[in-house]
């Protein structure tokens, strides 16, 4: 069996530095705000695993049928002998284009949770010995550098996560991407696409309020890990189309008004009752766009596949 390989790029105390800081900076702004990064601690990951069953949050099984349909297509239009994955978590969806890539000799999944990336690489390798594996413990929203690995290069960043960056954050990503990218590597870019407002809505904020759950998980990790008082009761989950920038906001709105005190930052936070704290963005696309946005960072949209409703992309973008 081949050996894993593991890099640390971040410091041992990197997630706890990153917390304080988001906490800090997002509770003492108006509106306040949380990045979605801090919904996943365990019972986060295992809450968000139960969304991906729900009949209303279709992006899990739309982006799993294009991978299951074009693996081929993508192996051949990549012609990829290294995989690169931005936030691999698991690797499941990674399975299928395993599979598919013949000439594949390296895989690099990338995380922030050495446990994930520890546990997908052992599955991994059971059911792949040949397999050569260099796991990354880093943050792919920072500069990355990669192992030397054989090219070409597939770089995935699967899930539609790009849609949880704002327009500037994901201009700056797009282009550290192509910092990455040699003549003849690729971009593999999953994309929740723009659709009706009743079926983005459901998505998240289903019935079974698993959503909900995992919206409020965050106040959870917050109060854990900080020493905080939220009260997860005081606050309703809410999720909103917005037309024009053409995304979904989740929100958690304070039911009274009412004050959270966090030791660890020696903060207090008032909230008004009515008062909403964004937790989430997350984008929809349309085609034009991302070609649009690809450009911008110096690749070319070459290869465009959508599930049989049309209601997610996969996109394989090469550099210019």
């Amino acid at each position: 069996m081949s050996p894993i390989q593991l890099t640390r790029t971040l410091p041992a105390d990197a997630t706890d530095a990153a917390l304080r800081a988001d906490v800090l900076h997002g509770l003492t702004r108006h509106p306040k705000t949380l990045p979605p990064k801090w919904f996943y601690d365990a019972h986060g990951s295992e809450l968000f695993e139960e969304i991906t069953r729900l009949p209303e949050y279709y992006p899990t099984r739309a982006e799993r049928e294009i991978l299951v349909a074009r693996a081929s297509g993508i192996a051949t239009a990549s012609g990829a002998q290294t995989l690169v994955e931005l936030g691999s978590g698991s690797s499941d969806k990674t399975r299928h284009l395993l599979d598919a890539l013949p000439a594949l000799h390296s895989y690099v999944p990338v995380d922030v949770s050495e446990s994930a990336l520890r546990g997908a690489a052992g599955t991994l390798l059971a059911e792949r010995p040949d397999l050569s594996i260099h796991a990354l413990i880093a943050d792919f929203t920072d500069e990355l550098t990669l192992p030397d690995t054989p090219g070409p290069r597939l770089v995935a960043f699967l899930g539609g996560t790009i849609g949880n960056l704002l327009p500037d954050e994901r201009a700056v990503f797009l282009k550290s991407v192509r910092s990455l990218l040699s003549p003849g590597d690729s971009l593999l870019l999953g994309t929740d696409l723009v659709k009706d407002e009743e079926t983005l809505v459901a998505a998240y904020d289903d019935a079974a309020g698993v959503t909900a759950a995992f919206n409020k998980n965050v106040l959870t990790v917050v109060d854990r890990e900080l020493g905080a008082d939220f009260d997860p009761a005081d606050f309703d989950h809410v999720a909103l189309w917005d037309p024009k920038r053409e995304w979904i906001e989740m929100r958690l709105r304070a039911r009274r008004t009412l004050t959270v005190k966090i030791p660890e930052l020696d903060l207090v936070v008032p909230f008004t009752a009515g008062e909403e704290l964004r937790t989430e963005i997350s984008a929809k696309f349309r085609k034009e766009g991302i070609r649009s946005e690809l450009a911008s960072a110096g690749l070319t949209l070459t290869q465009w596949w959508t599930d049989s409703a049309d209601r997610f992309a996969v996109s394989l973008a090469t550099a210019v």
